[in-house]
């Protein structure tokens, strides 16, 4: 079980709504997921389609009682096929006042303990936190081994983003607690100059940290949290829905793979020598292009050697991998977005109802 909190002290910067459509993009796709709303403010409950007042017991039962791993099941509900909602509610507010007067045993390990009796449960758990890091923010990252954090396309944000890295890195010294942590664009507009120039500022930023995939600025994720749906149920063709179907993907890939030489001796035994391949991309528009497949774990150009030129009809990205013969699918990463490869005809469907290119090699 892979549990991920997503955190930011800022507000505003997409938490709740990279909670619940990463947790329904997984779910989708076939994962079991439970999405864990820690924020008092409950909008992750209510983006889910659950009234917060119309819930007996919520997640503040679990944390406040020393004994209440038991009451994790109980609470729970069933939002659609794979996805389940630990719901919250205004009184997560007191909390941390609720435990500060008393002689608490570990209470910043109250919702790691009551994860652990799910851990057979689900393939994910997306824990959505509070605007600030406090006793709630520190028990989703004892919980969690990943942090996702969404990071707005402005130059203010990601100096806040680097505090926060900070904060988490102390926090992982002090409780002796390592965690993975990658930063999420959004609210990304592609059309203006400013938002493309902060999106490049990101990347040679946190480089290996930040993920290709890139959530563009969407109206229709806003309707969809106001009609308690995620965007994938709401408006499936939207930029949003695509969006967060490529995050899901990338995280699902993401999880410990074999080393590539591995593969590739492995691969080489069984199939013969590896052969040259060399694919070509062309784009008037485009400021980043990146390869992806089962070839090298869905992770963009990993194991990729790329060439960038100049044409008279804009820049064309080359791509060389070495593969042994096989059939392969792939993806280009094309300035964050998932797309197929335009000059080739032959594809698949992938989990997510879109197309995989194919890649034959003889």
């Amino acid at each position: 079980m892979r549990v991920i909190s997503v955190v930011n002290q800022k507000g505003g910067c997409g938490k709740t709504t990279t909670t619940v459509n990463l947790a329904a993009s997984l779910a989708a796709d076939g994962a079991s997921v439970l999405a864990v709303d820690l924020d008092p403010q409950a909008h992750t409950t209510l983006a889910l389609g659950t009234d917060p007042d119309a819930v007996d017991e919520n997640i503040y039962d679990v944390l406040v009682d020393p004994d209440g791993a038991a009451k994790m099941g109980r609470i729970l509900v069933a939002v659609s096929e794979g996805l389940d909602l630990a719901p919250a509610g205004i009184v997560l507010s007191a909390l941390e006042q609720k435990l500060s007067g008393r002689d608490v045993d570990s209470p910043t390990q109250r919702l790691s303990a009551a994860l652990a009796g799910l851990s057979k449960s689900y393939d994910f758990v997306l824990i959505d936190c509070p605007p600030n890091v406090g006793l709630l923010t520190f028990n989703a990252l004892r919980a969690a081994r990943e942090v996702v954090i969404p990071l707005e396309t402005s130059f203010f944000a990601i100096d806040g983003v680097q505090r926060l890295f900070e904060t988490i890195e102390l926090l992982s010294e002090r409780l002796d607690h390592e965690l993975s942590v990658r930063v999420l664009p959004t609210l990304y507009d592609g059309r203006t100059r400013y938002a493309r120039e902060t999106l490049g500022e990101i990347r040679e930023l946190f480089k290996d940290q930040c993920f290709d995939s890139v959530i563009r600025l969407n109206v229709k994720l806003r309707e969809a949290a106001q009609r308690g749906q995620p965007i994938c149920a709401f408006a499936p063709r939207a930029n949003g829905a695509v969006d967060y179907a490529a995050l899901a993907l990338e995280v699902a890939a993401s999880s410990p793979r074999p080393d590539k030489s591995e593969n590739e001796d492995a691969h080489t035994s069984a199939s013969g020598t590896l052969r040259e391949v060399v694919i070509h991309f062309q784009d008037a528009e485009a400021g980043d292009v990146r390869i992806a497949g089962d070839f090298n774990g869905w992770m963009p150009d990993k194991g990729v050697r790329s060439v960038i030129e100049s044409s008279g009809r804009g820049r064309v990205w080359t791509k060389i991998l070495q593969l042994p013969p096989g059939t392969y699918q792939y993806r280009y990463v094309v300035d964050g977005e998932w797309r197929c490869d335009p000059s080739n005809p032959n594809s698949v469907p992938n989990p997510s109802g879109r197309e995989n290119s194919v890649l034959v090699i003889t």
